[in-house]
């Protein structure tokens, strides 16, 4: 038994042995410390010690799954870039197996039998494949290889572009590519008749376009040319051996996201185009250049006074570029939607002018001032404020002389005097007036507009027929006038937060009999409508212990920023035989849906006018102006 157990601790290689000793797990009584030896060599994994590893495990896993992907990407990616490069070399083989008179695009600049487009498949791939020959011009040299002309072509170039009909047939990270090759003739090519053309393009900053996409075409029904090209780093493409012709060559400039620049032919509306069709000499180089950048936005909104959208309003818009005399290069007309706006993408940048197109409304004025100056890749909105069309409306603008800016506060008072007409209006500002109260009372809100919300009783607002205004009432027939009465308005709505500006009523002054303080006014603003059931009323200093007394006075500052308005109006009287007349109440406010430096005066008849315009600090100017159409529009330029 001694024997087995010793032969078992020797192991035989080759003709020897070697000793290895034997593996024995301590008992408990060969422990100093048995409990803490058999935790030692009795014990498993715990469970902490298992997530650590668990964890350990996948990200080494994951890890090594990232790479064995990122490599069959890899593989994948470059396949397809093998194969679009085997198709690009296939077109250069068979350019260069062909006559050097056939290597160019059919119906291209020069002409050939290479189809400008193909749809090729290989190995189960199908690529978009674009060709593009272009005539090319070095210099004669020393070897006798080149050209003796600045317009005749010395060799071809060809491009051969190859990318994945749809995203989907490729790996996601195939790139399209660009090869070019050149291509010679045999021998030296000697002084055509031929012309050239140097076309250049460059943005609103004058800076070259590099790879701006190029059309030219002749129009010819009988030998027809399409060159479709780019522009290289200098912002040029120069095409050579282009036959000679007088007014045929019709150029197209543009790129992705980019505005189109073009000249244009000859026709009934356009007689006289600023760049017309480009002609080639024989043996001449034609230059022509034509700019064009990143396109914009306008956002368009048609509202109220009150800053209310209104819908499906016709506007009209003209760009200030032209292609020839009196031809504006854009023009459109449109109409909001019945959300009132509508956008306008794609814009060239230029100065854009905006008018209406409705049988409904009237232009009251653009916030933004006409005209509104758009940038490349820039963006702008623009509200249109409109009110009911009257019969005869005119639109005043007013510009500052030095600035060309819209100049607010100033006064435009429009006169005629057979029939007498009169009415001044101030810029940057909405107003509200009421001139009849014979509705009677009992309305809330500004509806109809010869309505009011009450009265103490005391107010006779029908003094004769038609009613002229506010005046005390009398006790009985025949009797004497009540000492005061007192009228509250219904609620104005400004559609939005607004500045409050002044207050104004008429007539501006009263019979001496009732005194100096016959008529006094109050006013209480809110931002609420349907929440307001108790109206503040407040004079001019913020209190209710005080009244507006001018005629014409400043409204205070505390009631600016809220939409809600509410006057009214106390009238007193000393004398029992004479009571104050009130035949108008006014008030004017900004929002920031008031045309800047604009007014609108409407109801018209036709005739001559004569218009004042004033500001402080500037030269009044007084002009005729001549009423015959359903709407006109001045601009008026005060000089400092």
């Amino acid at each position: 038994m001694k024997l087995g157990k010793r032969l078992q601790q020797y192991a035989f290689l080759g003709h020897g042995y070697f000793s290895v000793p034997p593996v024995v797990s301590p008992s408990l009584d060969q422990c100093p410390r048995k409990a803490y030896c058999c935790r030692r060599f009795r014990r498993g994994f715990t469970l902490i010690e298992a997530v650590v590893g668990t964890a350990l495990f996948l990200i080494v896993a994951l890890a090594v799954y990232q790479v064995y992907v990122g490599v069959f990407n890899l593989i994948y990616s470059n396949q397809d870039q093998i194969l679009a490069i085997d198709v690009a070399n296939e077109q250069f083989e068979i350019a260069r197996n062909m006559p050097y008179a056939s290597v160019g695009v059919q119906g291209g600049l020069p002409s050939g039998v290479i189809p400008e487009f193909q749809t090729l498949s290989r190995g189960g791939v199908p690529f978009n494949v674009t060709t593009i020959v272009r005539s090319i011009n070095i210099p004669l040299g020393s070897t006798g290889v080149g050209s003796t002309s600045s317009t005749s072509p010395s060799e071809k170039l060809i491009a051969v572009t190859v990318t994945c009909v749809a995203t989907s047939t490729c790996s996601k990270n195939f790139n399209s590519l660009t090869l070019t090759t050149d291509i010679a003739p045999a021998n030296l090519i000697t002084d055509s008749t031929d012309g050239a053309l140097s076309i250049k393009a460059f943005n609103a900053n004058g800076i070259p376009i590099v790879g701006a996409n190029v059309i030219v075409t002749n129009g010819s029904t009988t030998d027809p040319i399409t060159v479709n090209d780019t522009t290289n780093n200098s912002g040029y493409l120069q095409i050579l051996g282009v036959p000679p012709a007088s007014n045929v060559y019709h150029i197209v400039v543009t790129e992705p996201g980019y505005s189109t620049d073009q000249n244009y032919p000859a026709s009934s509306t356009n007689l006289h185009p600023t760049v017309p069709y480009a002609t080639v000499l024989s043996q001449q180089i034609t230059s022509t250049s034509f700019s064009i950048d990143q396109t914009g936005t306008l956002s368009i909104s048609t509202v109220a006074p009150s800053c209310a959208l209104v819908p499906n309003v016709g506007f009209t818009i003209v760009g200030s570029k032209t292609i020839g005399p009196g031809v504006p290069k854009y023009t459109a007309t449109t109409t909001t939607s019945v959300g009132g706006t509508d956008i306008l993408n794609n814009m060239e940048w230029d100065a854009y002018t905006f008018g209406l197109n409705s049988s409904s409304y009237d232009l009251e004025g653009v916030n933004i001032l006409n005209p509104v100056e758009l940038n490349p890749a820039g963006s702008q909105n623009i509200l249109l404020t409109v009110l009911p069309k009257t019969p005869d409306s005119l639109q005043v603008t007013v510009k500052d002389g030095s600035t060309g800016l819209p100049l607010s506060n100033a006064s435009v008072t429009l006169a005629q005097t057979s029939p007498f007409y009169s009415n001044s209006l101030t810029t940057g500002q909405g107003y509200f007036a009421q001139t009849d109260w014979s509705g009677g009372s009992g309305q809330s809100n500004y509806i109809n507009t010869n309505q009011f919300f009450s009265s103490n009783g005391n107010i006779n607002i029908s003094p004769s027929s038609p009613a002229t205004g506010i005046l005390l009432a009398k006790n009985g027939v025949g009797g004497t006038y009540a000492p005061s009465g007192l009228l509250q308005s219904s609620t104005f709505d400004t559609g939005t937060s607004s500045s409050f500006i002044n207050l104004v009523w008429l007539p501006g002054s009263q019979p001496l009999a009732v005194g100096t303080t016959s008529v006094e006014l109050q006013l209480a603003t809110s931002p609420f409508n349907t929440s307001t059931t108790t109206w503040n009323f407040l004079g001019p200093d913020g209190t209710a212990g005080t009244y507006y007394t001018n005629a014409d006075a400043s409204i205070g500052n505390m009631h600016n920023g809220d939409r809600y308005l509410r006057y009214q109006v106390l009238l007193n009287t000393p004398s029992a035989t004479n009571t104050p007349d009130v035949s108008s109440v006014a008030f004017t406010y900004s929002t920031a849906c008031t045309p800047p430096g604009q007014v609108l005066f409407q109801g018209l008849s036709a005739g001559t006018y004569t218009l004042t315009t004033s500001a402080v600090g500037y030269v009044t100017n007084v002009a005729n102006v001549s009423i015959g159409s359903s709407w006109v529009s001045r601009t008026v330029v005060l000089t400092p």
